[in-house]
């Protein structure tokens, strides 16, 4: 099969995959323009490639795979409109978001000497992160709030409460929604004057889900802030920033298996819309025994040993003390992460 592919470069284990196949060329995504893409067949991407007219009119693209859950970067209509097929990997970076929950939680909640006995967390985004998320709070304890208005109306209300009632009596909460139209600016100013005080915030989803204006007006009422997405990425919002108990770039999401889950969905998305055979079962070798996934018994544990489990797995801090160490490199502080191990609660 002779195609060419322009793939993001930052996409971990792709080097080598598809080159028997035909040609690939690597750059930044950032950097990819429509002068790559003119006699390019496939697009590989992460979020960083804004996928549009402005990049793919006149172009000989027909495949969109992109390695990441979110596909806010793609012009969805505009791309069905011109018969390009869009693949993303969608719950590749489950287990590692929930993975970040935890360790942000346990973390602020021993800085913070919060007793986590008896919480109440309220997840807002029901999908694969969300459930992840509420499966591994079960098991750790706590009572839990789902407010997915979308699936409410599909599966009906019995699962779901509304957000009104999740704001008013959840003591954590976090966002794991996509970005879209309904979500966009979802945590607004009536949102935080509605949550309760003392609330742990959490947001690793999309950073145009909140307002940051209004969350920094509502910081003085809210227990602690964990802030993994941002709005206008990678320039950061300093002042909140500095209110912030954890702030990491965006890479709540960078586990190893999510990365190898992740970039093996968007393989097989190609090799299956071309009939690449060898390719359609494909799955990155995991590359020492030390990055295999761990189960942690917390049956009966007290929170300081669940805490020190959890930060010994995933010491959260240290993302945070890198990137307030140089705010401005948060595209290297992600392109060159140490992808960690995930974890599973037991």
């Amino acid at each position: 099969m002779d195609m060419k592919i322009v793939a993001d470069t930052n996409i971990p284990f792709l080097k080598g995959v598809f080159e028997p196949y035909g040609e690939v060329v690597y750059k930044e995504g950032r950097a990819i323009v429509r002068e790559d893409c003119l006699d390019a067949d496939v697009l590989i991407t992460r979020t960083r490639t804004r996928c549009d007219a402005a990049l793919l009119e006149g172009t000989r693209v027909q495949v969109i795979a992109t390695a990441t859950i979110g596909m806010d970067h793609v012009d969805l209509p505009w791309c069905r409109e011109k018969g390009i097929a869009v693949y993303n990997a969608e719950g590749c970076n489950a287990g590692g978001v929930m993975n970040y929950v935890l360790s942000a939680l346990y973390g602020v909640a021993s800085r913070r000497a919060i007793r986590l006995e008896g919480t109440t967390i309220g997840i807002v985004g029901v999908g694969h992160v969300g459930e992840r998320v509420a499966e591994a709070a079960r098991k750790l304890g706590f009572q839990v709030l789902l407010c997915d208005p979308p699936r409410a109306q599909r599966e009906g209300s019995d699962a779901f409460c509304s957000m009104d009632f999740l704001l008013d009596n959840s003591q954590v909460v976090t966002m794991h929604t996509p970005l879209d139209d309904s979500t966009r600016i979802m945590a607004d100013e009536e949102f935080f004057q509605k949550i309760a005080p003392g609330t742990i915030f959490i947001n690793a989803s999309r950073g145009e889900v909140v307002d940051e204006a209004a969350l920094l007006r509502a910081r003085p009422k809210l227990g602690a802030v964990v802030i993994d997405t941002w709005c206008n990425e990678p320039d950061v919002n300093q002042n909140l920033m500095d209110v912030c108990d954890v702030a990491t770039p965006h890479i709540a999401g960078y586990s190893y298996q999510g990365k190898q889950m992740g970039t093996a969905m968007a393989v097989r998305s190609v090799a299956r819309h071309f009939g690449i055979d060898a390719l359609e079962s494909y799955f990155p070798e995991t590359e020492s025994e030390d990055l295999e996934p761990i189960h942690l018994a917390v049956a009966g544990k007290s929170q300081g040993e669940i805490t020190a489990l959890i930060q010994y797995n995933y010491p959260i801090f240290t993302d945070d003390f890198f990137f307030r160490s140089d705010p401005l490199s948060f595209e290297r502080l992600r392109s060159e992460y140490r992808y960690r191990r995930e974890f599973y609660i037991d």
